[in-house]
């Protein structure tokens, strides 16, 4: 099993009915309890799913979901088009297996040149915010560019991150300013039984930075869509290929 993983662990507890503890987000003095069952176990159904049929449209297959969690969406996808669900955790892939996400693999999205050949997928997701944990907008840069070699000329992705020009930005549990404008940091733990996770750096970064990430790397952002009003900081892109 992954070692050091509270989040993962805490999770498939929760899978198998033995889950007796929070699986707490934790910034310094400020802590929030990981809403698992909302996030990772709600069935997706793109009529009653927020931009469910927007998202549906834009994928096609082969599909990667990268970061797939407990398999929310490759389970969705998976009776449509062919669909490999991508997970760093042991306990996720674990658990999305015993779900019935038929090719659940462990691999690091951040790796995908070593994981995957040339052209191998049609589409790609990464739902969760999690590509800002490439760090920086060079890492941005450097993971379009590995999907970029992974995915077909025609190829089409959707991604989500925070836009810390948004006014409910800084409401963000473990939310850093940053003095360049569209840009940000979000650092934070997970516990879970005593176990402390290693600390998450998360850069936010705004659709304007992103178009700016993506200049050189074969894609291009076509759509952008806000989740919620006007001050929500959640969004999605559609990128395609150039």
């Amino acid at each position: 099993m992954t070692d050091h993983d509270p989040y993962g662990r805490a999770i498939r507890d929760h899978h198998e009915g033995e889950r007796e503890a929070p699986l707490r987000d934790v910034d310094g003095a400020e802590v929030r309890e990981h809403p698992i069952e909302r996030f990772y176990f709600g069935e997706f159904d793109p009529e009653t799913t927020p931009d469910g049929e927007w998202l549906v449209e834009r994928l096609d297959g082969p599909l990667v979901d990268l970061g797939a969690g407990a398999g929310q969406h490759a389970l969705y996808f998976q009776r449509r088009v062919e669909t490999v669900a991508l997970e760093v955790s042991d306990h996720l892939v674990e658990t999305m297996r015993d779900r019935g996400v038929a090719d659940a693999r462990r691999g690091d999205m951040f790796s995908l040149r070593e994981t995957f050949e040339r052209d191998r997928f049609r589409s790609a997701l990464a739902h969760g915010t999690q590509l800002g944990l490439a760090g920086s907008m060079r890492g941005v840069s450097e993971f379009l560019g590995d999907l970029a070699h992974v995915t077909t000329p025609d190829a089409t992705a959707v991604v989500d991150a925070y836009d810390p020009t948004r006014e409910n930005a800084s409401d963000l549990l473990g939310y850093r300013p940053d003095p360049t404008p569209g840009l940000a940091h979000r650092t934070y733990h997970c516990e879970y039984e005593g176990d402390v996770g290693p600390t998450l750096q998360f850069r936010l970064f705004s659709p304007d930075r992103l178009r700016e990430a993506a200049v050189g790397t074969g894609w291009t952002v076509a759509e952008i869509v806000h989740s919620g009003g006007g001050a929500d900081p959640h969004y999605r892109a559609a990128l395609r290929k150039r």
